[in-house]
């Protein structure tokens, strides 16, 4: 799949690692998943999808994102 240089997360591949680049949100949106350590530069393992949201990990921790959370944060290949 010809991927743009950044896309939304909920577009990655599953067991592929992707680089957050930005969060296209509110800043109350954007600390709070700052606060799941989804900040821009952290590196994700996108382990599957899951219906239209995604179960991603970072540092062996395993969070599960809704679809439209997973639209907002734009990634790139690592």
């Amino acid at each position: 799949m010809n991927l743009p240089p950044t896309f939304p997360l909920s577009m990655a591949a599953e067991r592929t690692t992707v680089r957050v680049v930005s969060i296209k949100s509110t800043p109350v949106f954007a600390k709070r998943i700052a606060a799941m350590g989804l900040n821009p530069g952290a590196d994700i393992c996108v382990c599957q999808p899951s219906g239209s949201g995604l179960l991603v990990s970072r540092s062996g921790i395993r969070l599960a994102l809704g679809g439209g959370i997973a639209h907002r944060i734009l990634v790139c290949a690592v």
